[in-house]
This record gives C-alpha cells, structure tokens and sequence, in this order.
C-alpha cells in the first residue's frame, strides 16, 4: 500500500445536502464555502476518518471497514458526534434501527426509527436535545453492552 500525505488542517466544517460536500476552508483572512458534487457517504467516509484520526484504537493495520470501528457486538457503522450525552451515532436503513453510543460507554439500539428521524438527528445543532425531545421515551430500545 501507498500512503500519500493529505493535509487537511485548513478545512474547519463539513457537511453534506442534495448530493453536495460542503467545506469550510480557513483561508487563513477569510473562510470559504465550497460546495462539490459527492455522494452522502463521502460525509460518512470524512467522519469515520476523523474518529479514527481523534481517538486511540491501538495499531491499524489492512483497510478498515466502517463495521470495525463499532464494537464487535453490533453491525452498524456509528459517526462521531460533538455531544455531551453521545460519542457516536448510527443508523441502519434496511432495520430502522437507531444506535447510540453515550458517553457513559453505553450503547443502545432504538427500534423502527424513520430515516427522517435520523437525518434529523444527524443534523440537529444538539444531539442531546434532540434525542431527549424526539427519540427518548419514543421509541423502543435495547441496551446492547
């Protein structure tokens, strides 16, 4: 394998609508928007690479799959969040099965969550808030750990 270097340090957001990756470039005297054609999991790939970039999962070696960055228990590929209540979230479509990952370390599986409901919570400018109002009590759910 080659590993090529790619400094991403000037990039300060990113986000994903309408098939568009949107990045937020610090410029250094200004911060620019660009939008470029990309599917949603590109947003997903960014994201995975950043927890794997931001927490110590001991050595790597071979490609890592989305599924290896959960823990073994379950199959769901889980996106980092900045939340007080949550690490990561993630979704499987084909199940309408929400997870969670608090920080607490516990993990729970909320039950025919609708894909609206999850891109919501994806999008929410507070995962906490919006789990306490839409999800919490709402749904179903299985403590997995």
């Amino acid at each position: 394998m080659k590993l090529t270097k790619i400094d991403l340090s000037n990039i300060v957001g990113v986000g994903h609508s309408n098939g568009q990756l949107g990045l937020l470039i610090d410029r250094g005297d200004q911060v620019e928007y660009i939008e470029i054609d990309a599917p949603e999991a590109a947003l997903q790939g960014l994201q995975q690479v950043a927890f794997i970039a931001n927490n110590d999962l001991g050595e790597l070696s071979g490609s890592i799959e989305a599924n290896q960055i959960t823990s073994s228990q379950d199959q769901i590929a889980m996106l980092p969040v900045s939340s007080s209540m949550a690490k990561a979230i993630g979704y499987d479509a084909d199940s309408q099965t929400l997870q969670i990952e608090f920080r607490s370390g516990a993990v729970y599986q909320y039950a025919d969550v609708e894909e609206d409901t999850w891109e919501s919570l994806r999008n929410a400018d507070s995962t906490g808030k919006f789990f306490n109002s839409e999800i919490k009590n709402c749904y179903s759910s299985e403590r997995l750990d």
